[in-house]
């Protein structure tokens, strides 16, 4: 059975959507959370607008890690938990700053402070630091495996190489990255 002719391009286009999807149930889960915790501090406390978005942000965001790790990217790399959690805490304090940013801006800035005023801006907040978050968590946190096929491609391309061509010829597709060669050993 053959491939169709755009087969990879449209295999990675449904990966994304999947992913997408997943990133989006996540989220939509911390986007209640985010917006129950804000309003249920903002409906029996005093605490200024921002400070209750801002833990309600935290709340989300220890929320959508186990989302994340256990949901949505369960199929990615699972070594270095302190490096994807450092990570993952970082990127997650510059979207609190951009989703807060937002919150700040609309509630000291312009003085819009009212229940509604506050709910909007804070969903408009969550909506921008959420295209920082997909971003960064994909590309940095939780980084996909290498394809199966791409290994074999490189493996083949390796032992390609160490089978008789000689050095100044390169193998695999013109742009990629020349294998790693093992030295001779010294005296030969």
């Amino acid at each position: 059975m053959s491939t169709p002719k755009h087969g990879p391009a449209l295999d990675r286009m449904r990966a994304l959507v999947g992913e997408v999807a997943k990133f989006g149930a996540v989220g939509g889960l911390g986007v209640l959370v985010n917006l129950g915790v804000f309003n249920l501090i903002r409906s029996t406390t005093d605490l200024q607008v921002v400070r209750a978005s801002v833990i309600a942000t935290v709340v989300a965001i220890a929320t959508n890690y186990l989302g994340f790790r256990y949901f949505a990217y369960r199929d990615r790399a699972q070594s270095g938990r302190t490096r994807e959690l450092a990570l993952f805490v970082a990127f997650s304090v510059i979207g609190l700053v951009i989703e807060n940013g937002v919150l700040y801006t609309a509630t000291y800035g312009f003085g819009w402070d009212g229940k509604l005023e506050t709910n909007a801006f804070k969903f408009v907040g969550i909506g921008v630091a959420t295209v920082f978050r997909f971003w960064s968590y994909r590309t940095w946190v939780f980084k996909a495996l290498p394809a199966p096929a791409a290994v074999s491609l490189v493996v083949g391309q390796r032992d390609g190489q160490s089978g008789g061509q000689s050095g100044a010829q390169g193998g695999g597709a013109p742009g990629a990255p020349a294998a790693p060669r093992t030295p001779e050993p010294a005296g030969k």
